[in-house]
């Protein structure tokens, strides 16, 4: 009766003992940022149904399984986070001496694009073809690069307090790092969301204000010589002449803005239903899956469900603002506010470029969109912030 009861007592004991770690200040399950996950969560099942209504009568795409894309979805949603919880274990802090070879190899695959091996979808060469139906995108990969490598160079000698904030040498060794990968990068979107990146990054850093300065007069600069000079692919330039005069050509280079507008418009408040939608269900919106997963959101779901994806990416993006701010060393700062204003211009192109008030830019909405790299690079990305949370100190 006595060792019945000693073992009662042990196996309570031990059972109080692991609820109580679980619950300890200091366990990884207390120190996680909950809302980040949950609405990077929320805005993947979110996803899986949307790309699920635009592609299940796609039979040229499904090759007549409608269940095919909701089924690659999910796997890639699995993998970003298998990737997530790999970058947490490893911590962000470790990933610094690794940075020469992940700087080096995201150049190569941006460089291999330009090989046999590169394939031209939508007018873009900006994939690898890896075989078997599945396909690379390297510059998703460029950003984390881009952000983690001049994190390196700009923090370093201040984290090792020699300087309060960067110098003159340390920026432009950090801006020289990075116009690299930038230049091999031949989508026009991802330049776009690289030279914000790289605008985020200098701010966060403490750089001279000239220097931001001096990079958007040199960008718009930039911009209007290359418009001037008739240097943009013609598809490029189709692209920015439809966002200038929307009535342009509506069977042509306006046709994605204007079915777009028209299958957001229809949805009204509540939307049509989920795969109800007639704009979807005919196909009339081109990379509907992709590019454009907005507008079924909009016409199925309605304003209420466009809102709510708007909503879940401002949960994200407030976690990774408080992220940045209560980082204790200029390294995680920097780091958690490049992500911040990689995912924030992103999907402030994407939904505006669907709406008809950003020009189209071929940028998927981060955790929606359907797209193996994009999703591996946005979760990637939160396993970064996870990992500058959980390695604040308890009192922050």
């Amino acid at each position: 009766m006595s060792i019945h009861t000693f073992d009662t007592r042990r196996y309570g004991q031990q059972s109080k003992s692991a609820w109580e770690k679980l619950r300890a200040r200091d366990s990884l399950a207390r120190r996680l940022d909950w809302p980040l996950l949950l609405a990077s969560l929320a805005l993947c099942a979110i996803g899986s149904l949307l790309v699920w209504s635009a592609t299940r009568n796609r039979t040229e795409l499904t090759g007549g399984d409608p269940n095919s894309f909701l089924f690659k979805h999910v796997l890639n949603a699995a993998i970003g986070v298998a990737l997530a919880a790999g970058v947490l274990w490893m911590g962000h802090r470790r990933l610094r001496s690794m940075m020469p070879l992940l700087y080096g190899l995201s150049i190569i695959l941006v460089a291999l694009v330009y090989t046999p091996l590169g394939a031209t979808i939508n007018g873009e060469r900006a994939w690898l073809n890896l075989g078997a139906g599945f396909y690379l995108q390297p510059s998703e990969f460029v950003k984390i690069t881009v952000i983690l490598t001049m994190a390196v160079v700009l923090a370093a000698k201040v984290d090792a307090g020699d300087r309060v904030h960067p110098d003159h040498r340390t920026v432009l060794q950090a801006l020289g790092l990075a116009v690299l990968p930038i230049a091999v990068v031949a989508d026009l979107g991802q330049v776009m969301v690289l030279a914000v990146i790289v605008l985020g990054v200098l701010l966060a850093s403490g750089a001279s204000n000239r220097w931001v300065i001096g990079l958007i007069t040199a960008a718009v600069a930039g911009a209007v010589t290359v418009w001037m000079l008739d240097l943009l692919d013609e598809y490029q330039f189709n692209r920015f002449a439809a966002f200038a005069n929307p009535a342009l050509d509506p069977a042509g280079v306006g046709y994605n803005t204007n079915q777009a507008r028209i299958a957001i418009g229809s949805g009204g408040i509540s939307g049509k239903g989920l795969f109800e939608g007639t704009q979807t269900t005919g196909q009339f919106v081109p990379e509907q899956q992709t590019d454009f997963i907005f507008t079924v959101a909009g016409e199925e779901l309605g304003f209420l469900g466009g809102g709510l994806i708007i909503l879940l990416l401002g949960v994200v993006l407030w976690r990774a603002c408080r992220i940045a701010m209560e980082a204790t060393d200029l390294y995680s700062t920097i780091v958690a506010a490049g992500i911040t204003a990689w995912f924030a211009f992103q999907s402030f192109e994407n939904i505006g470029m669907a709406l008809g008030i950003m020009p189209v830019a071929g940028l998927p909405l981060p955790f929606v969109s359907y797209g193996g790299t994009s999703m591996f690079a946005v979760w990637i990305a939160v396993g970064l912030l996870q990992s500058i949370r959980i390695q604040r100190p308890l009192s922050a």
